[in-house]
């Protein structure tokens, strides 16, 4: 556009177009180029600022998920080490359960271990004030009568959930 504005240009000031309607053409495409070619410009300057405005949304996001990236390699350290801690507990908890199991008599310890088996993990319960903590229901009086009068040793259950009670100084007994 700016060498087809040269060329006309310079064939208005050679003189080489010599009738008035061929000067006035000339005249009026200069314009109409320089016009044109100053929309160009506006265009060029508005893709150019939309180009720069993006770029500098692009270095924002890229910073931010940077910092979230940080963020959840720090969680993930944080969660390898609590697997860890936990993996040594169960470690340790399961030793000292075979050690305690041991100890036990072994049809207490198939019944404790059935019970658990059905109740999601938990087979015996603390009698604590009338009330088996593995269920949280009150023993009726005759259930805590019958407990009261049963020897030390014997393995007593909840009537509700069935769990072995253990009865303890706070039973209510």
């Amino acid at each position: 556009m700016r060498q087809r504005a040269t060329r006309d240009q310079q064939r208005l000031d050679s003189g080489a177009a010599t009738s008035p309607k061929d000067l006035e053409n000339l005249q009026r495409e200069i314009t109409s180029l320089a016009k044109r070619q100053g929309d160009l410009e506006d265009i060029v300057l508005e893709v150019m600022e939309r180009r720069e405005s993006a770029q500098e949304r692009v270095a924002e996001l890229t910073e931010r998920v940077g910092a979230v990236q940080g963020k959840v390699d720090d969680a993930t350290a944080r969660r390898e080490a609590a697997f860890e801690g936990i993996d040594n507990e169960v470690a340790t908890v399961t030793k000292e359960r075979e050690v305690i199991a041991g100890t036990i008599p072994a049809d207490l310890l198939k019944l404790y271990d059935k019970l658990r088996e059905q109740q999601g993990g938990i087979g015996a319960a603390r009698l604590y004030q009338r009330t088996c903590q593995g269920c949280r229901q009150e023993l009726a009086i005759t259930d805590i009568n019958e407990i009261r009068a049963a020897a030390p040793d014997t393995v007593v259950r909840c009537e509700n959930c069935r769990r072995i009670l253990v009865r303890t100084s706070e039973s209510g007994l």
